[in-house]
């Protein structure tokens, strides 16, 4: 799956029950479509005995989204927006807001 958002992109989630809510994010699986968001959809997952941790525990830890609910958080426009590549003279590529024309890179 072919997605314009990169790491340490400041995004919106537009759908589900976290819809409205911004964060980083933190990792992206572009073959299954999928993205970490700092401080979204975090889940308690519990951990096994081992030897490091020999009663178990809990961990609050952010589970993936799907890139199809989330957007790109423009500062300018104050909402999300999509992005689109510009091309300069020199040939160079470089990400900008569509809706301001803002350069994100």
């Amino acid at each position: 799956m072919k997605t314009k958002i990169k790491l340490n992109d400041n995004v919106v989630v537009i759908s589900g029950i976290r819809s409205g809510k911004k964060g980083k994010v933190l990792h992206i699986n572009a073959k299954k479509g999928l993205v970490v968001v700092e401080g979204i959809n975090k889940r308690t997952k519990f951990v096994r005995p081992n030897q490091e941790n020999p009663n178990g525990s809990s961990v609050n830890k952010e589970f993936p989204i799907h890139l199809s609910n989330i957007m790109y958080f423009c500062d300018k426009c104050k909402k999300g927006v999509r992005i689109k590549n510009n091309i300069a003279a020199d040939k160079a590529k470089s990400r900008v807001c569509s809706k301001c024309g803002k350069s994100i890179d």
